[in-house]
């Protein structure tokens, strides 16, 4: 059996903005706030072993910089306690009025410069955490009508503004987050091979890779396992967003296996037939609590999602590679489409 040889290794992670108040665009928090801590006991609880932040999750960035510090040690040193360690930093720079017109990709000159200072906080607050690895999505690096910036000089900044991390930390690792759209009409370097191609420009390529997230595939009408396989290939899958979505909406984030179990399973096949996790990978969960959901219930998504990921790869596991092999040296592919679907319903 193929399931013997197959060896991932799967940790996960999830970050506090997860588990919210079910805020959105179109109406106000329904629910309680839970309190940081509360998270991370959850997290630890339930065998998470990860955690995912942005620079202004891990510490107030209003606070002096010796302020900063300590609640940094406090922090670092009370995840230890739980068990749990940093993934990554990501820099937010989408939320701040400041950055509307996007940040690295602004034209403002003053707006790129303070957008890469924040950057650079959060490479040394990654550091004084224990991770080398700073994720960038970039959000409001696009336009809503094309003219509004020049494409061309936008890349080119998004080009500068990478190699000015890789040189402010020779041991940093990049991992880009690409998404077609929304929160902008439409950004630059929507994929993730839009951002290896421009990984390979970079001062230092080897420390530029990619954080694929299921959702964000989806939206740019591509399959979430046909990304990641591009990306094991080239030696860039570096993390992972595991969410579902319905079809091309707006990012729902939504739980992972809820809405296409084949989707799921074809995501688990190629991440442990390939060996996802061997060198500290984690399998990241970026879902959503439902806006329905009350207090008490809104911790069921992640539970949930590890819980698919767990049940699926089970099934992955007991896939007959030689059987597999056979189908499609024939070209039945009815007959293999129908026996990975028996797999999924568990009549196989």
């Amino acid at each position: 059996m193929w399931g013997e040889k197959m060896a991932g290794i799967f940790r996960f992670s999830f970050g506090p903005w997860n588990i919210h108040e079910g805020e959105d665009p179109f109406g106000l928090p329904v629910r309680e706030s839970f309190d940081f801590w509360k998270k991370m006991e959850f997290a630890a609880r339930e065998g998470f072993e990860g955690i995912q932040f942005h620079d202004d999750d891990a510490v107030d960035l209003s606070l002096s910089f010796s302020e900063q510090e300590r609640n940094l040690n406090e922090l670092r040193e009370r995840l230890a306690d739980l068990g749990l360690e940093v993934e990554f930093i990501a820099p937010r720079l989408w939320v701040d009025p400041f950055y509307a017109d996007g940040g690295f990709t602004a034209n403002d000159p003053k707006v790129r410069e303070k957008a890469l200072a924040r950057s650079k906080r959060a490479v040394d607050i990654a550091r004084a955490l224990g991770t080398e690895r700073i994720v960038i999505w970039p959000a409001r690096e696009g336009t809503y009508c094309r003219e509004t910036k020049d494409a061309k000089l936008a890349v080119e900044r998004f080009l500068e503004y990478i190699n000015a991390l890789l040189e402010y930390d020779k041991e940093i690792k990049i991992l880009g987050e690409m998404k077609p759209n929304e929160p902008m009409d439409s950004c630059f370097s929507p994929t993730a091979g839009h951002f290896l191609a421009l990984a390979e420009n970079t001062i230092d390529p080897s420390r530029v890779g990619v954080l694929i997230e299921s959702a964000h595939a989806v939206l740019a009408n591509l399959e979430p396992s046909d990304e990641m396989g591009f990306a094991l290939a080239l030696g860039k899958l570096w993390g992972i967003h595991l969410n579902d979505q319905n079809n091309l909406k707006f990012d729902q984030d939504k739980t992972f296996g809820s809405v296409n179990l084949r989707r799921a399973f074809s995501q688990i096949y190629l991440l442990d037939k390939y060996n996802y996790g061997q060198n500290g990978e984690y399998v990241g969960l970026d879902v959503k609590v439902m806006r329905t959901q009350n207090f008490e219930q809104s911790l069921k998504h992640l539970i949930y999602s590890k819980e698919y990921f767990l049940m699926l790869l089970d099934k992955v596991r007991s896939v007959d590679e030689n059987k597999l092999e056979q189908l499609r040296a024939s070209r039945d592919y009815e007959e293999l489409d129908f026996y990975i679907n028996k797999i999924i319903l568990g009549y196989d």
